[in-house]
């Protein structure tokens, strides 16, 4: 019902950095929604997030303030790199699928992000629901930088497309509280090509689940590691884009 309106809704509320932020060339950012301490500390294959290069979407003030989602950052984590928040639906906690989410992150162009999340002008409801449970923020496709569409392998005739076709062509599956993620595939020809990554690369990856793997071969967590430069496929298609991933990088 939005696609002929050139938006996605964002549901619930959305998030910002602070301040300007550049990713270098062959670099990354982790952002923590949920839980930016050391997990490991109660789960031993869970993820150490204290980290001060790391950022994290903590922002109590916004009403997101459920403590066993939002605890209190590890406190080697910046306040600077606290994410920035408007709620405009109903309940304490940021409303993203732990199985089936269709993510995605935008910029918006001529204003600063809270500006334009302070303007009800850019709530949008689906036809018929105009409540609270069911606010948006309608966001301008031309805004959106990158998406990525998950289905869940255990609601199989569930899933419907969230995203429209311009901004993610497929879905990717995931298994859900497996602790298992999704991780985009490498361009193997772009990859191979770059002279810096002469014996660098590492092949046979493993950790693919079941036919979701990484068809280049390439282990990019381990090629990185041994210094090379990964260049990632980008079709705007997730089935063709990512697969699912044994273990979150982040514990490699």
């Amino acid at each position: 019902m939005y696609e002929s309106q050139g938006i996605i809704p964002a549901w619930h509320g959305i998030w910002w950095f602070q301040g300007s932020l550049v990713i270098e060339p062959y670099s990354q950012i982790v952002v923590n929604i949920h839980g930016a301490i050391d997990n490991t500390q109660t789960v031993s294959q869970s993820v150490n997030y204290a980290n001060p290069d790391y950022y994290c979407m903590y922002d109590p003030e916004s009403g997101y303030n459920h403590t066993n989602y939002y605890p209190t950052p590890s406190s080697v984590i910046p306040t600077s790199h606290y994410l920035k928040a408007k709620e405009i639906g109903l309940g304490n906690g940021w409303t993203v699928s732990v199985n089936s989410p269709a993510f995605f992150i935008f910029q918006t162009q001529g204003i600063d992000a809270a500006s334009w999340a302070d303007d009800v002008n850019n709530i949008w409801y689906p036809e018929g629901q105009n409540t609270q449970t069911f606010a948006c923020f309608a966001v301008p496709n031309e805004w959106i930088v990158d998406g990525v569409e998950v289905f869940s392998y255990d609601y199989p005739d569930d899933c419907q497309k969230r995203l429209t076709a311009d901004i993610d062509g497929g879905a990717v599956w995931l298994t859900k509280y497996q602790g298992h993620s999704l991780y985009r595939n490498v361009d193997k020809a772009a990859t191979e090509a770059l002279p810096e990554n002469a014996g660098k690369l590492v092949y046979d990856y493993s950790l693919g689940v079941g036919e979701s793997t990484d068809p280049s071969g390439i282990d990019a967590e381990a090629s990185m590691k041994q210094g090379a430069h990964i260049i990632f496929q980008d079709f705007n298609n997730s089935t063709e884009d990512f697969h699912e991933r044994q273990r979150c990088s982040l514990r490699d």
